[in-house]
């Protein structure tokens, strides 16, 4: 099963080539994984992945190990949401790799065009002393659900 996290795009993520720049992509993705981590706020909706409490005082941090990025198409400006499309391929002891396939709007009739596949390995940590920090009970129940086969891609060595 995947989350699918509807994400807009800002005329700034376009470079000179008229096209997402590569670094907006991951802006992007870290947008998608903010909605599918962060617990909302009073009145904010949000998926059932969203555990983590997003406060300074909540003393946890997800910190970045490793990304990877394949892209398949030039992302053009458009004004319907991406379809961010989001999946757990592991699930460690303090570590997650979150998956992701990046389409075109889900809203735009006919097939969607796949721009890029990634993937991110966070890991939890204790915002006082930078260790890792196990996953809850709580957090491996909202997060098993939509754990699939980690991302292929196609170019990889």
């Amino acid at each position: 099963m995947r989350l699918h996290v509807p994400i807009h795009l800002r005329w700034g993520d376009l470079d000179a080539f008229n096209h997402v720049n590569n670094v907006a992509l991951l802006k992007l993705l870290e947008e998608a994984r903010v909605r599918a981590f962060w617990r909302p706020a009073a009145g904010e909706d949000a998926p059932p992945t969203a555990v983590l409490d997003p406060s300074l005082g909540a003393g946890v941090l997800t910190l970045i190990a490793r990304q990877e990025v394949e892209y398949y198409a030039p992302i053009p400006y458009q004004r319907r949401p991406l379809d961010v499309q989001l999946w757990f391929g592991k699930l460690g002891g303090s570590s997650i790799e979150v998956c992701y396939d990046v389409l075109s709007p889900a809203d735009a009739g006919g097939a969607q065009i796949l721009y890029a596949r990634a993937s991110t390995t966070v890991v939890k940590a204790d915002g006082a002393t930078g260790r890792p920090l196990r996953i809850s009970p709580l957090e491996r129940a909202a997060w098993e659900p939509y754990l699939e086969d980690t991302a292929e891609f196609t170019h990889r060595r």
